[in-house]
């Protein structure tokens, strides 16, 4: 029997990650792209913040990754 409501679970979890893993990345994208633009006057600001959506969008692939290999879990 499948228990559609754990179904539903991992589906909407699967949604909402992936997302995440893309607007931090996507948002990281832009933000390198607005530090290179020489008229901005912070530049070194949005360069830390598009390292930082990086990381954060690193982390997301990571924990999933953790979350799928069984050996981590000893």
């Amino acid at each position: 029997m499948i228990d559609w409501g754990a179904f539903l679970i991992v589906a909407i979890a699967t949604v909402v990650g992936a997302g995440c893993i893309v607007l931090f990345f996507a948002l990281g994208v832009r933000l390198r792209a607005e530090s290179a633009d020489p008229r901005r006057s912070n530049r070194k600001g949005l360069a830390a913040a598009s390292s930082a959506c990086y990381a954060l969008s690193g982390a997301a692939v990571l924990y999933g990754v953790f979350l799928i290999v069984p050996y981590f879990h000893h």
